[in-house]
């Protein structure tokens, strides 16, 4: 299949897989169940779809003006009115249904978020599964949106009704597209919102896709819109009239640009933002185990994640064996095309953000640490990847505290190896950042895993793994990290809201 583009590789990549060739030409924007060229003519609002494993641009994508986030909104307000009143169990079956058709166009999806993301196939392929998984969870959790009861004396009792927001907007992250869309709609829908969501600008395509899935499952339209855009299109849809509540994941500069724009007329939020994660190793960890979740911690999504465990804490009297083993595993990881099955480094996402982590890397040498791998761009021997930026992992040891690539985030592949000698001092180091995400620890000494995990500062962590996010298990930070969780049923009474009553069963007991 021939495209415009004129690229070779994508030619190729798309004769096996089709459906990404049909993604990337059609509309993007998705109102009131269907596709939708954007309505505005702004050069200014246009933007390039480029594919992250070439670095080509595949096309120029409108971005959404004022025009169609009022189109959005208002659909999204005209199918809350109906949608809002069906039964929850009701609202739980089109999700559960949309769940089952996304495992079986799975590998469609999957191939179609490797082109816009650069992540490897495999990687992929486990995203997109468990956003089916997530949005079949809410699903299951409909049964659960009722209210209580209480009686009081004189046949008098109180009751309370959970009800929705309104219109939720959603903004989501490049690392993990589908993930973002799913991650928000699931929990905003079963409580009977309406959502409008608005995907990053480098990773446009997957979140079209879910529409159409929703609207095949029989969620009516205008319940679930999408619009593309960028910073403009954001503001654009936060400080909107009509919008009760924003959802973001993105960095703390920007959340805290939309928190502010929510404040101007009290918009509920939920923030998923930065992390500068802590991992420490105790000395009686089990080594290799440890080494797989450092590098599960740093190296997943091309170190892309936000709840990385980057700041790898390691205690003294291991740190040689650590060391041997971690670059021996590090040195194994196959660089190259994210379609192929057996690769373990795909494309980081952007010229920008890979040039971003080369500078991390470059100032960390200058401030005192030691590059003991990686932390270079890689050129693929095919010719097709020449384009695409592709780093390896990097490994820095002789690291301190203080140093820049140590106390910011950098997201991307990039491990800063810190030691310590006590329980206390690795506690106290660890909780030494503004952030507080995730963190891990590895030990076979039970009581101190539980004396460790409570003392830290995070929303999230691990005991002798790292990165893992199971159905229901709450995510989300302290600190800078955000507000609020997602994925687990807490996540429901951020969409939703309570409404008390009294009902009064006998006279008015009035003193005046």
């Amino acid at each position: 299949m021939k495209l415009k583009c004129g690229s070779r590789y994508i030619t190729v990549v798309f004769m096996r897989h089709s459906s990404a060739s049909a993604q990337v030409h059609q509309p993007l924007n998705y109102i009131n169940g269907t596709r939708v060229e954007s309505a505005t003519k702004d050069p200014g609002h246009k933007f390039h779809l480029i594919a992250p494993a070439t670095g080509e641009i595949l096309r120029d994508v409108p971005g959404a003006g004022a025009e169609d986030v009022d189109s959005a909104v208002a659909a999204a307000r005209t199918a809350f009115t109906s949608w809002s009143k069906q039964p929850a169990f009701q609202r739980g079956s089109i999700l559960i249904k949309a769940a089952d058709i996304i495992r079986a166009r799975s590998e469609e999806i999957a191939r179609v978020e490797v082109l816009d993301t650069g992540k490897p196939i495999w990687e992929a392929r486990y995203d997109i599964l468990g956003c089916a998984d997530t949005i079949q969870y809410y699903g299951g959790l409909a049964a659960t949106l009722t209210g209580e009861f209480m009686k009081l004396a004189n046949d008098s009792f109180t009751y309370t009704i959970r009800e929705a927001l309104g219109v939720v907007g959603g903004i989501g992250a490049w690392n993990y597209p589908f993930q973002m869309a799913a991650f928000k709609s699931a929990p905003a829908l079963v409580c009977g919102n309406a959502m409008v969501f608005k995907p990053s600008p480098l990773t446009p395509l997957t979140a079209v896709m879910l529409a159409e899935i929703f609207t095949e499952a029989g969620l009516p339209d205008g319940c679930f819109n999408v619009i593309q855009g960028a910073g403009e299109t954001g503001q654009l849809l936060v400080r909107h009239p009509k919008i009760a509540k924003m959802s973001f994941t993105g960095s703390v500069n920007t959340g805290s640009k939309i928190m502010a724009g929510c404040a101007e007329s009290i918009k509920h939020i939920t923030l998923e933002l930065g992390g500068k994660s802590p991992l420490i190793i105790f000395s009686d960890a089990d080594l290799d185990n440890a080494v797989k979740g450092a590098m599960m911690a740093n190296f997943t999504n091309q170190g892309q994640v936000c709840s990385n465990g980057t700041r790898v804490f390691v205690q003294k009297d291991i740190l040689a064996q650590f060391l041997e083993k971690l670059v021996t595993r590090t040195k194994g990881m196959k660089i190259g095309d994210p379609n192929e099955e057996d690769t373990m480094v795909g494309a980081t996402i952007s010229q920008e953000q890979a040039e971003k982590t080369l500078r991390y890397v470059q100032l960390a040498r200058k401030e005192g640490a030691t590059v003991v791998y990686g932390g270079e761009r890689v050129t693929p021997t095919d010719a097709r990847l020449k384009g695409g930026y592709y780093l390896s992992p990097c490994v820095l040891t002789d690291c301190a505290d203080h140093m820049t690539v140590v106390k910011e985030e950098v997201f991307g592949s990039v491990m800063s190896i810190l030691t310590f000698d006590t329980e206390e001092e690795a506690v106290r180091r660890a909780n030494d950042t503004e952030f507080g995400l995730a963190g891990g620890v590895f030990t076979k000494d039970l009581m101190r895993a539980h004396r460790v995990i409570a003392g830290m500062e995070a929303g999230s962590l691990y005991v002798n793994n790292y990165n893992l996010i199971p159905v229901g298990l709450p995510f989300g930070g302290f600190k800078k990290s955000g507000i609020g969780r997602e994925n687990g049923p807490d996540t429901l009474n951020y969409y939703s809201q309570i409404k008390s009553v009294y009902f009064e069963g006998g006279d008015v007991d009035c003193p005046y």
